[in-house]
Formats: structure tokens, sequence, C-alpha cells
């Protein structure tokens, strides 16, 4: 059985298989997702989300999650770092929200982000989740378990120019429960082509984690965990991040905004210009046809950027959201800490 369930324009490409049934699924699309306007990136088009399958094998329940977060383009200007962020942490908050009837935590994806970046970090810290590579007892395939390497025909080789052994930006990510203690056995990436061929399967190598479940017999929730003071200093630099990104999406709406009352004010003026030749106070001191295209021009004007303004505003709501969230967890997290 398979989930494979569409989301914004173009779907997201998200897809689960298994050979188990699949007793329930969710697909929740995060709320920032980039910008509609880039149209060379097209992450907006997608519908970046997050798949959820809940499985039962052999009496224990999995849940099940896939996902890919937004593109980095640039990394010396990212401008997508604050979605990036949101997405990582409303992928955590939804794990940490949707798993808890669940024994096992199962998350694969393209998170688009270096093993060190605070999404990353925020991610496993915030959901507890466990990163096979780093757990493995074996581990084959690419070099530091690179999952965007130079040799493949499809990566921009110019990206890749500081990073000559490649980037690792794909994970399987998991977590056990009070009962059941789950062990990487091993982490193993595809190399080479397809059989036959002189292609990859894809612009990215493919990531295998076995792992081995075994039942602890204890019966100590771990819903709340012991808490990692690590864990204040991710959130805090995460909250800096989508800070960054509310101030940026401020100054466009205010761009916006600006650009959509001039272009309002001008259509004002042609229309009292247009009223006074028309009652034949004054002569219009336009041809026509001109006066007809710069009235057009600024309709187009004002309505891309209304549409933009209320874009950015909706973005700049969300950002202060998140924030407020992030602000409200760092404060459970200090109390915890502080009360031992």
């Amino acid at each position: 059985m398979h989930l494979g369930r569409p989301s914004g324009v173009i779907g997201s490409g998200l897809c689960i298989f298994s050979k188990h049934q699949i007793l329930d699924t969710f697909l929740y699309q995060y709320s920032v997702n980039g910008y509609p306007y880039m149209l060379q990136h097209g992450d907006w088009f997608c519908g970046k989300s997050v798949g959820l399958v809940e499985l039962k094998i052999q009496g224990i329940v999995f849940s099940v999650y896939v996902t890919h977060l937004h593109a980095e383009y640039c990394r010396e200007k990212d401008g997508y770092l604050p979605h990036r962020v949101v997405q990582a942490w409303e992928l955590g908050q939804f794990i940490q929200h949707t798993s808890k009837g669940a024994d096992i935590v199962l998350l694969g994806g393209d998170l688009n982000m270096h093993p060190e970046d605070v999404g990353v970090r925020l991610l496993r810290g915030w959901a507890g989740l466990q990163d096979s590579f780093t757990a493995a007892e074996k581990v084959e395939g690419c070099e530091d378990g690179s999952t965007l390497v130079p040799a493949n025909c499809f990566t921009n080789q110019k990206e890749m120019q500081f990073y000559p052994q490649g980037i690792r930006i794909d994970y399987v990510l998991y977590k056990g429960s009070s009962q059941y203690e789950v062990r990487c056995n091993s982490h193993v990436t595809t190399t080479g082509t397809v059989p036959g061929k002189g292609i990859p399967y894809s612009d990215h190598e493919a990531v295998l984690a076995t792992l081995s479940v075994q039942k602890t017999g204890s019966d100590k929730a771990l819903n709340h965990p012991a808490v990692d003071p690590v864990l204040v200093d991710i959130v805090n630099e995460a909250r800096m991040e989508v800070r960054v990104g509310l101030l940026s999406a401020e100054r466009q709406r205010y761009s916006c905004g600006r650009m959509a009352v001039l272009a309002l004010l001008l259509l004002l003026m042609q229309g009292a210009m247009g009223l006074s030749s028309m009652f034949g106070r004054t002569i219009q001191p336009f041809p026509k046809f001109s006066f007809s295209l710069l009235a057009l021009l600024a309709v187009v004007v004002l309505l891309i950027s209304g549409i933009l303004y209320l874009f950015h505003t909706i973005e700049v709501k969300i950002l202060q959201g998140t924030e407020e969230q992030m602000r409200v967890g760092l404060q459970s997290l200090q109390d915890k800490l502080s009360s031992g």
C-alpha cells in the first residue's frame, strides 16, 4: 500500500510505500513555502508538506513521516532560511503532537539542511529524534553519508565547489518509546548509476537505514524526557532566525504597500484629469492611447502590489505566531530546567 497526496499547485511529490497495511494517513502543508513570484525556484507551487501514515506491525504502532523542506539556493545569502526554520519547527511540533500514541517514530526526507544547521538541530532536539547516520553501527556508501554529491550528473557543480565530498541533506531520523528501544544496525547511501544506464536514479543519493526494535519492558513514560540545556540555546538561535525573516517580511510588505498607494494616487490623478477634460474645463494634454496605457499600467501595478501586500501580511503574521510559539516553548524549557 502507499500514501501519495497532492498539495499546492503542482504537488509536493511526497509518497510512502508500505508492504504493511496503512491504518491512517494525514498530510499537513507548511504555513510558509517561499514566494509565488520566485518562479525560477518553484517551491511555493509545490506546497511543501509533511505526510504521516500509521502502521501496526506485529502489535507495534509506528508513526511514519515523510517530508521535503524548502530548498537552499544560496548558502551565503539564504533568503529562505527563516522559512526553512519555521518548517523545521512546525515539523517538530507536528511529530510531537501526533506521535503520542506511537511506539516507534520514523522520519525520512529531504530537509535541505546540513547536519549542523539550526533547523536540523532544532528538529532533532525538539522532537527527540536520533540520526541514523550518527547512530549506525555500520555505515556504507558515500563519504560522510553525503546524499548530494559532485559525481552525480544532475548536480549543479558550481554549488558543490566548496563541498568536494558532497553534502548530507537527506535523513532518516527515529525514536523509540518507553516500551520499545530502536537501534540502527546500518546506514547505506547509494552510489553510481542505474544498472545498464549511464545516469543515476535521482539528483540525490538514496538513504537506506536498517533498524532493529527491541521491547524494553519499562513502563516509564518518555513523552517528557529530561530537558537538554543545549536545546534552550538552539531554540533561541532559531527564534533569532525567525525574527530576521520577520523584519524582511515587514520591509517587503511596506514596499508593496507604498507601491500600491502610489499606483492608486496615479489612478486618482488620471481620473480627475479625465473628468476635467470630459466636462470641457481643460484640454487633455496627453494622447488618448498614452493616457489609457498609463492607466492600464497603474491598474496592473495596483493589483500586483495589493496582492503581494496581502501575501506578505500573511507571512508577517505567520512569522509572528511562530516566534511567539518559540517564546512560549523556550519559557517552558527554562521552567523545567529551573525546577530540576
